[in-house]
């Protein structure tokens, strides 16, 4: 009986131990902004980069806006080099003394207000401004041009991120082809109509679009493009969204992601088809 009463609390001290890890490892995944199981999204454009679904939204918005703006690539490496310091490309609502947001953007340094600075677009595009700013900012190092912008305490600090915003620059840029996937399951953000209007409204905000539906019920959406490097702008645009938004499907010419693929596949195209990228959300239930 004795044996028997030490093999189950050595069971039960074994179990704690193992919840112990479990939840350990839970907490520090958050801190180190590590992607979250069934939540991830892989970029591989020249090299591969792994974040959570709520970064890789973020470094989507960064990389349109850059885009709106009609800046030049690098820019957007600088940017994205430059959020992955200062927030982990997360839209935190505080940091170090003031600060807020991706950029960590200050309102007693004339940044806006903090509910501006959360905004995403608004802080990139504040961002970007005070880029153009600086001059011969396109020669520099990455971490040097951020520095000039951020005037951090630790002005080396951004270049260790400059190869992971080379290869997401590379793909949000569409330089790349079916280079970001992302996994998500369980029940979407969102549904149906609520889903298409988000959407919508996304791709107005970021790239000054306006989609049109592709159904009166208003299950899914089109953007048109251009060329390829345009439609594979919007269609990584539209993945890394995929999990905030609601998007159950993404299609591009003959190559498809859904939102439980590991990759793009290839279907079946129609070569008289205009060339547009088209995306399906999930219905109401």
């Amino acid at each position: 009986m004795r044996t028997r009463a030490v093999v189950t609390g050595c069971v039960v001290l074994v179990l704690i131990a193992v919840i112990g890890v479990v939840l350990a490892m839970r907490q520090v995944g958050e801190q180190l902004n590590l992607p979250l199981v069934g939540r991830t999204c892989t970029v591989q454009a020249d090299g591969t980069v792994t974040l959570n679904s709520h970064q890789m939204a973020n470094a989507a918005t960064i990389a349109a806006i850059g885009i709106q703006q009609e800046l030049p690539d690098r820019a957007v490496v600088v940017a994205l080099a430059t959020a992955y310091q200062e927030s982990g490309l997360r839209n935190l609502a505080g940091g170090d003394r003031d600060s807020v947001g991706l950029f960590q953007q200050r309102p007693s340094q004339g940044w806006g207000s903090p509910k501006e600075i959360r905004d995403p677009r608004y802080a990139a595009d504040k961002f970007y401004a005070a880029l153009k700013k600086v001059r011969g900012w396109e020669q520099m190092r990455v971490t040097d041009a951020a520095q000039k912008v951020q005037r951090s305490a630790f002005p080396e600090a951004y270049e260790k991120w400059a190869d992971e915003s080379e290869v997401l620059a590379r793909a949000l840029l569409g330089h790349a082809t079916g280079a970001v996937v992302c996994t998500f399951g369980g029940d979407p953000a969102m549904r149906g109509e609520a889903a298409a209007t988000a959407l919508n409204r996304g791709l107005k905000l970021d790239w000054g679009l306006a989609p049109s539906a592709t159904t009166a019920s208003l299950t899914g959406l089109t953007v048109a493009a251009g060329n390829q490097r345009e439609g594979w702008r919007y269609a990584h645009w539209l993945v890394a969204h995929a999990n905030d938004h609601g998007v159950k499907r993404v299609r591009f010419g003959d190559l498809e992601w859904t939102n439980r693929g590991r990759s793009w596949s290839r279907v079946d195209a129609d070569v008289d088809q205009p060339a547009e990228v088209v995306a399906e959300v999930f219905a109401d239930a």
